[in-house]
């Protein structure tokens, strides 16, 4: 079974950057698919971002397009989510997961979560 665990979050102004990683333990994840997702108070578990293992083929929400980009390094067990130009809207918990099979937008799709970490940006 597989342990992700995220990292990175905080308190940051809009217009700032923030480089969220999610490091895997207890199995390889290099040949899996990996997804970003975020959870804001009182609303559903939203898709940001996942790539493909050979981090050929991202998928982005239409909300953090151009703004985000999620990355990983295979050697480290790790994927990254670097965020520029924050929101407030962008205020949140983000999670990664491990994708298992289906919809690359849908949470019912991953099999596995990290715990989360907040991310709550200012105006």
């Amino acid at each position: 079974q597989v342990q992700l665990v995220e990292s990175g979050g905080g308190l940051v102004q809009a217009g700032g950057s923030l480089r969220l990683s999610c490091a895997a333990s207890g199995r390889t994840i290099s040949s899996s698919s990996m997804g970003w997702f975020r959870q804001a108070p009182g609303k559903e578990r939203e898709f940001v971002a996942s790539i493909g293992w050979s981090s050929s083929s991202t998928l982005y929400g239409d909300s953090v397009k151009g703004r985000f980009t999620i990355s990983r390094d295979n050697a480290k067990n790790t994927v990254y989510l670097q965020m520029t130009s924050l929101k407030p809207e962008d205020t949140a918990v983000y999670y990664c997961g491990v994708y298992g099979s289906g919809g690359l937008y849908n949470k019912r799709s991953y099999t596995s979560w990290g715990q989360g970490t907040q991310v709550t940006v200012s105006s």
